[in-house]
């Protein structure tokens, strides 16, 4: 690994230069959980105050590409992975980004969904529906919750399918309710004690919401709440001017 000296000249801060070297470090130099120089070892290289190293390496902390461990020093972050945003379920998805996805099934129950599910569901007060929550893992790792509901009129035997595959695939295939379309709002907020013990993240971190309706031509078919890990999970679109 060579080491640059950093110019004090020009427009460009000092820390920002060492924050580009950083960044060219984390991303093209070491791998995921490799440990960046000590901030003494930075300042020798590159003959910057203590103060510049720490600036520098809190933004990259600040930016997901870099963790601080007490009492150890500063390291490579884990990699996001970064979805397209596209109709697609989780497994095909994850295969798509070239990972293993995995399912623990939580809880599959029959009961009444809220108001707000049962009108999206197209379905009356006193039907009832399957309620399934899932872990979802990328190559082992917790990448998310699903909290989905599915009429149990609609489809009276889901609780007898393998939840551990892809719903959708199931639902083409066993059902004969292809999804085509989804709408989906995607939201942020801070996970409760509940959800960062399933995904392996502290109370409060921020984790990404999603509150997703697919439909079946013109049928409602899941109605479904889903909680990603915001320092392993990130979206990524295209927008063109019309």
């Amino acid at each position: 690994m060579t080491t640059r000296q950093i110019v004090g000249k020009g427009m460009v801060p000092k820390h920002a230069q060492l924050r580009a070297i950083l960044v060219d470090m984390c991303t093209n130099q070491l791998s995921p959980g490799d440990a960046l120089p000590s901030e003494r070892q930075l300042c020798l290289d590159h003959g910057v105050s203590r103060v510049t190293v720490r600036e520098a390496l809190g933004q990259l902390v600040a930016d997901g590409l870099a963790v601080r461990v007490h009492g150890r020093g500063t390291f490579v972050a884990e990699r996001a992975h970064r979805s397209e945003l596209r109709l697609a379920s989780f497994h095909e998805d994850m295969r798509r980004l070239g990972l293993e996805p995995g399912t623990v099934v939580l809880s599959i129950d029959q009961d009444a969904p809220s108001p707000v599910t049962a009108a999206v569901l197209q379905m009356t007060e006193k039907q009832q529906a399957w309620h399934v929550r899932r872990l979802r893992l990328a190559d082992g790792t917790p990448i998310s919750i699903d909290d989905a509901w599915y009429s149990a009129d609609l489809l009276p035997e889901l609780d007898s399918v393998d939840f551990t595959v892809s719903i959708y695939e199931t639902l083409a295939t066993r059902f004969g309710y292809p999804i085509d379309r989804a709408e989906q709002t995607v939201g942020a907020g801070p996970a409760s004690s509940e959800t960062a013990a399933l995904l392996g993240i502290r109370t409060g971190a921020a984790v990404m919401t999603f509150d997703r309706i697919a439909y079946s031509g013109d049928q409602a078919i899941e109605h479904a709440y889903s909680w990603f890990r915001a320092d392993r999970y990130q979206l990524h679109m295209t927008l063109a001017d019309r």
